[in-house]
């Protein structure tokens, strides 16, 4: 088993083959090796986690496909646009926001256009010197809150997900993860290190030259070319709402002085229900609910078939090849032994055991894949925990956090590469505010784990 780990991870790392294919080692090599059966580890490959993922990127395709997204975030850049620094706000909220629910890829290519539109208006009217800072910030601050918002919410990011599946596996006795409680983990720390990033750009490092003055018009104008919201808009933002709300309340939420009752509770058979197959039924419903839009004199769907092509099936592939690698640390007894070989770990302060972990993943994922990275870091650290009888939180969720927080280099994200390409920004740039960001993340992490680990009521 430790063989087909490492092997794994230096695949994985090196991207010697695609991570979709690497994922797909552990059904031929366990049933080879005599690890696990094949049909028994085939079933890591397809299970909720993945299911609450496609669900919520059908949701996210169906925005896509009828512009709800664009128009959710032009709203919030104007609500929040009303200076300089405003208008950088008004654009990293609609980021964060936005890559809560859909890819941080498509959040930042989806921005980057409304960006760009609102530094070349600018540069022809006060020239490209005297708006660089701006141009910086503003490039910057989309690619970065869309990796810190993708924290904020179960299925903003693939690590999120990864983890909770870890997780349960390895803790089949603890409750559960949910959507509703992670985001007591997740959105805290994103609106910290929201707010610290936005003071670090646009007042700090990239300060908007004086005699800048911005013309709102631009918004505005973007909104008026996207007319007024269609009936189509309104049905998937109905759905998609719907759908948060059932996430959030399908299970008892305590609030020491009151508790509120789950949804799922009144159903006949409690516990058969679970946030993948909520998922599943927004999806469902988008296939079936029909549209205004006539193709071939034919109502179409608010979805068709065409958007499983879009689906990025080789997430869901390295999403399986992460669990099957967990199933079978388990199985094999592999994650006593490390567990049992790294025995002096609870001896050191919780603050540097959280700040040791969120700087190796901080550091590692500016070169690796945050997906691949968590896949093979976080079965060790249950191991880990389990041996040493120490809350796997501790150990697990800042590895989780830490591995979103790439912000030093191009390679680190993609939303880095989709802004560095847009030529308005020097590596030095991304370097000198995201070793900043980095540092900040860690002590950000590491702070908060310290103070409300005592007090969740979960763990």
């Amino acid at each position: 088993m430790a063989a087909v780990a490492v092997l794994m991870i230096i695949w994985w790392i090196t991207e010697a083959l695609p991570l979709g294919v690497t994922s797909l080692v552990p059904i031929v090599a366990m049933p080879f090796l005599g690890l696990i059966a094949g049909n028994d580890i085939a079933r890591e490959y397809f299970n909720s986690t993945i299911l609450i993922f496609l669900g919520g990127f059908l949701i996210a395709l169906s925005m896509q496909k009828w512009m709800l997204h664009k128009r959710i975030s032009l709203i919030i850049i104007k609500l929040l646009g009303t200076s300089n620094t405003g208008i950088v706000l008004g654009f990293m909220t609609a980021s964060a926001v936005l890559s809560m629910f859909i890819s941080n890829v498509a959040t930042t290519v989806m921005l980057l256009p409304i960006g760009m539109a609102f530094i070349y208006e600018l540069e022809e009217e006060y020239g490209a010197p005297a708006v660089k800072t701006f141009a910086v910030s503003i490039m910057l601050g989309i690619a970065y809150a869309s990796s810190i918002g993708g924290i904020g919410t179960l299925i903003g990011t693939a690590p999120n997900l990864i983890f909770q599946r870890v997780y349960e596996m390895s803790f089949p006795e603890l409750p559960k993860i949910t959507f509703a409680n992670w985001l007591i983990f997740g959105l805290p720390v994103t609106i910290t290190m929201l707010f610290f990033t936005w003071f670090l750009l646009s007042k700090v490092l990239f300060k908007p030259h004086t005699a800048l003055q911005i013309d709102r018009k631009i918004i505005q104008e973007q909104l008026l070319k996207l007319g007024k919201i269609s009936y189509e808009e309104k049905i998937v933002l109905f759905v998609f709402l719907t759908t948060v709300l059932l996430w959030l309340f399908r299970t008892p939420i305590d609030l020491d002085f009151i508790v509120i009752s789950g949804w799922s509770e009144l159903m006949p058979n409690q516990g058969f229900i679970d946030d993948g197959t909520v998922a599943i039924l927004s999806g469902l419903i988008l296939f079936i609910l029909p549209s205004k839009f006539k193709d071939n004199n034919k109502r179409s769907k608010l979805l068709d078939i065409d958007v499983l092509a879009k689906v990025p099936w080789e997430v869901i592939l390295i999403f399986g090849g992460g669990f099957a690698l967990a199933k079978g640390f388990t199985d094999s007894g592999l994650s006593i032994l490390i567990g049992n070989n790294i025995n002096n770990i609870h001896d050191l302060p919780p603050f540097v055991m959280i700040a040791s972990i969120s700087t190796s993943l901080t550091f590692l994922t500016e070169m690796t894949s945050n997906t691949a990275t968590t896949n093979a870091i976080l079965p060790l650290l249950a191991s880990i925990s389990k041996s040493n009888n120490i809350n796997p939180l501790i150990l697990m969720l800042p590895a989780t956090l830490s591995a979103s927080f790439a912000f030093m280099l191009p390679v680190g994200t993609p939303p880095n590469a989709i802004v560095y390409g847009s030529g308005k920004i020097l590596i030095a740039d991304m370097i000198k505010a995201g070793i900043i960001l980095n540092i900040t993340g860690i002590l950000i992490i590491s702070i908060y784990m310290i103070i409300v680990i005592n007090y969740l009521a979960f763990i």
